[in-house]
């Protein structure tokens, strides 16, 4: 176990960017057309407590074998998601869920496809305990910790206090907070005549995208049957509430970076953007609980072309290159 303790004390370095794209606001970079995010008093940003974050962000010391970090499944390359329809947790054990983008996570309102968890720290708390996952007892991760001078000494910096569930779960959530994306060719207006072309159907009444891809994050934050399958062997929000009207519901996902986080859908089914468009245009499949939004759609050859170009526009690439997300 090794720590660059020069870089660990480095100042955060901001995005290079144009000038008046982004406002510095005290640790994280806040792009001048986002809402100023909300921080929880009890788990203010500071270097030390990102830094630290950040850290055990990549550092497989939190599963029970030691074999995979957070970072196994959320990559940078693909905004913070991966590429595996399902990622393999500890002992190639799987689960039965596609991972989700940590893109602009300080802005949700709730975590996991059903919301079933209010805070980005209890968050954390769920793929260290997760059977399929990191399969571990977060009081044992932090026993862990306490063998290491460093993180000792790391964790009494940020949070006046040694290693323990408390501190795993503030500063991972504090590193995922600075995970902020919004330096895309669509927000600097820059697209091409396709793209703008992509741009006007996806806001159009036909396709009805933006009913639920809607403001700066490209989501609603609500959930949705998106008739994905007749019968779901994943209930969804159903697993949460009780309540049928749920079965087959899930959180409507952010469409920022969607070029990088393929494969599709809560369960990765769907393989390319194409078919996704495929899947809306047919209006899904049966259910009692779809959405009434998804009602089908005619798009030619060209039009779903300019779609798929417009909604690759949403790709932040300084965002997925960004060496201040990167291991130390």
């Amino acid at each position: 176990f090794k720590i660059n303790v020069q870089h660990q004390y480095s100042v955060l370095l901001i995005l290079s960017c144009k000038k008046n794209v982004f406002e510095h606001n005290n640790f994280i970079d806040i792009p001048n057309n986002f809402p100023l995010p909300v921080i929880p008093e009890s788990n203010q940003l500071n270097q030390s407590r990102i830094n630290l974050g950040k850290m055990l962000f990549y550092d497989p010391i939190l599963s029970i074998d030691s074999s995979i970090s957070c970072n196994s499944c959320h990559k940078q390359e693909f905004a913070f998601s991966d590429n595996k329809s399902i990622s393999p947790g500890v002992k190639s054990r799987f689960g039965s869920r596609n991972t989700m983008s940590l893109a602009n996570v300080v802005y949700y309102d709730a975590f996991q496809r059903e919301g079933g968890v209010k805070s980005l720290e209890m968050q954390v708390l769920v793929p260290i305990e997760e059977h399929n996952e990191m399969g571990f007892n977060i009081i044992l991760a932090s026993e862990r910790m306490l063998l290491h001078d460093k993180y000792v000494e790391l964790s009494q910096i940020a949070y006046n206090r040694n290693p323990d569930p408390y501190v795993i779960t503030r500063s991972i959530a504090s590193f995922e907070r600075t995970l902020i994306s919004g330096n895309s060719d669509f927000d600097k207006n820059n697209l091409t005549l396709d793209q703008k072309n992509g741009k006007n159907l996806f806001f159009s009444n036909k396709l009805k995208c933006s009913e639920c891809h809607s403001g700066f994050l490209f989501t609603n934050q609500n959930f949705e049957n998106n008739g994905l399958y007749e019968i779901y062997n994943d209930f969804g929000r159903y697993n949460l509430t009780n309540q049928v009207k749920d079965i087959g519901k899930f959180k409507v996902p952010s469409l920022r970076n969607i070029e990088l986080t393929e494969p599709y859908m809560h369960d990765g089914s769907i393989l390319t953007l194409e078919d996704v468009i495929t899947h809306y245009s047919k209006g899904g499949n049966y259910h009692i609980n779809k959405s009434e939004h998804i009602k089908g759609f005619k798009i030619s050859h060209k039009e779903k072309e300019d779609l798929i170009k417009f909604l690759e526009s949403l790709t932040d690439y300084e965002f997925v290159s960004n060496n201040e997300f990167k291991n130390f």
